[in-house]
């Protein structure tokens, strides 16, 4: 008898349909699975197997195939043990066939019959809702929380094979009891009240924070690039939610969220260690999964000691940081993800750290510091916004008192900048800021007064910019504007964001912290 169960899967973090047929017919036992069934699809013909029988049902020995539809994609995961396993019991006459009419079914079977978590899921309702068919989504209690975010979609959670198939024969899928909203916890990490010094450092992070601007420390070890990148995330604005709902669809597909538990509605701060391939920092593998640039989506990549990464693998962020999204292509297709991230980078200024110190601390030779520093590419190092040198604090000033500004009063200049760029870029989507406008936009629609073009254009000229880097002067000029609260970008707007935008390269500058800020 020939079964058939609505499921789904995924392919990037948009979710498609998936028929599963089952066929039991006459001949010597054996179990197949056609469909391009990737490895862990095929080994659900064990998991399903012995979570039938343990589960009290009867395991027909006849020839078994499974075919997923459509066959010319490719199937990955372990969402579709369920499904198969509902398939079997319909085509053995263990389950009506009209049981199984009017649901789409997503899990992972244990051996002993539970049901277990699986990727994706969020994908799949928000689908469904988009479908707005009269369906039950059936997924496992695990999945509850994520699937609920999704308004319009009825669920039901069973946690036993067995117990799924006793409330499909009684046609009574009960509802999971409600999640608990997740509600916007405190960020862990410093304050900038704990940042002794380094005012220009500071002024930049609200920039940044304020407009989505890359940014680049320049210092040597010690110097406090690392203690001030991580006070980032407590002067972001919290995700909306409609932003929050694409945060958490990526980590889904990724499998980066906690089972059972919703994560809060704060922007990801993703810091990869230096030893990353460029599949995982951008995406990739034989089945290609969201790398660290997509699990930051709408909120910050850190790369600390940025230079110790491999050139190509930085070369990578390039596309990712223009498009805003990662697009990786296979022989079998291609797969999009998400990819708009707040980059900032902390580096030392030579292999040693100790480029121009006038102890003559420093062991690397010219020839080294010019190898270490080109491992930042001109056309990465064009797409950074802010570049600021970060002196080393002087040991006497460490026991002074603490900071001018907490993270929080920052914050709420940031949350004001932010909600004048949600009215400004409307048409463009509820996630668009200053650092990702486009710049002719920007430079036709918004007010620039006179004597700051001049001065653009002047600088401009003078410093050899290109036309990206034009444009992300005056992205950076309307931040500081915006956070100024003023409607048109002034001068002084303009020679701020000019001297961000070209790093020091005299190394004793480096050494003393004057910082070209």
């Amino acid at each position: 008898m020939l079964a058939i169960v609505r499921s789904a899967a995924v392919v990037g973090i948009e979710a498609y349909e998936v028929a599963v047929e089952v066929d039991v017919a006459p001949g010597l036992p054996q179990f197949t699975i056609v469909g391009l069934a990737a490895g862990a699809v095929k080994e659900s013909r064990e998991r399903v197997c012995s979570a039938l029988v343990n589960a009290g049902f009867v395991r027909a020995p006849r020839r078994t195939t499974v075919n997923l539809a459509p066959a010319d994609i490719r199937k990955e995961g372990t969402a579709f043990d369920l499904p198969i396993a509902l398939g079997l019991l319909v085509a053995t006459h263990q389950l009506d066939p009209r049981c199984v009419e009017g649901i789409v079914v997503i899990g992972e079977l244990a051996l002993d019959g539970s049901v277990r978590p699986v990727r994706g899921v969020l994908s799949i309702a928000r689908r469904l809702a988009t479908v707005r068919e009269d369906v039950t989504l059936v997924v496992p209690p695990a999945n509850v929380s994520e699937a609920q975010l999704v308004s319009g979609v009825r669920l039901s959670a069973p946690a036993t094979l067995a117990e799924l198939v006793t409330r499909l024969r009684l046609r009574e899928l009960a509802p999971p009891p409600e999640a608990a909203p997740a509600r916007a916890t405190r960020v862990d990490g410093p304050d900038l009240r704990d940042v002794v010094g380094q005012e220009a450092a500071k002024r930049a992070l609200e920039i940044a924070a304020a407009g989505g601007h890359g940014l680049a420390f320049v210092g040597p070890p010690g110097s406090g690039k690392t203690m001030l990148a991580r006070c980032v995330p407590g002067l972001l604005p919290t995700l909306s939610e409609l932003e929050a709902l694409e945060v958490i669809a990526i980590h889904s597909v990724a499998g980066a969220l906690p089972a059972g538990v919703l994560p809060p509605p704060v922007r990801p701060f993703r810091a990869p260690h230096h030893t990353i391939s460029t599949a995982g920092l951008v995406g990739g593998g034989s089945a290609p999964r969201p790398g660290e640039a997509s699990l930051a989506h709408l909120g910050v990549l850190f790369l600390d000691e940025m230079l110790e990464f491999p050139r190509h693998t930085l070369d990578a962020l390039r596309q990712p940081l223009e498009d805003g999204h990662v697009i990786i292509a296979r022989a079998a297709g291609s797969v999009r993800y998400p990819a708009r991230f707040t980059l900032i980078g902390a580096m030392n200024p030579c292999p040693c750290g100790r480029a121009g110190d006038p102890t003559g601390r420093c062991t690397c030779s010219a020839a080294d510091i010019l190898r270490y520093r080109a491992r930042l590419s001109g056309p990465l190092a064009d797409r950074i916004d802010l570049h600021v040198v970060v002196g080393a604090v002087p040991l006497r000033l460490l026991g002074g008192p603490a900071g001018r500004e907490s993270s929080a009063a920052v914050r709420a200049r940031v949350e004001l900048a932010r909600g004048r760029q949600r009215s400004r870029y409307c048409a463009f989507g509820p996630s668009m800021c200053n650092g990702r406008v486009p710049g002719r936009w920007l430079q036709m629609e918004t007010l620039i007064d006179g004597e700051a073009r001049e001065l653009l254009t002047s600088a401009a000229e003078r410093l050899g910019l290109s036309a990206r880097g034009y444009h992300r002067v005056l992205r950076v000029a309307r931040t500081i504007a915006d956070l100024e609260a003023e409607r048109a970008i002034r001068a002084r707007c303009v020679a701020e964001a000019l001297r961000f935008r070209v790093p020091s390269t005299d190394p004793e500058l480096i050494v003393r912290g004057t910082s070209t800020a």
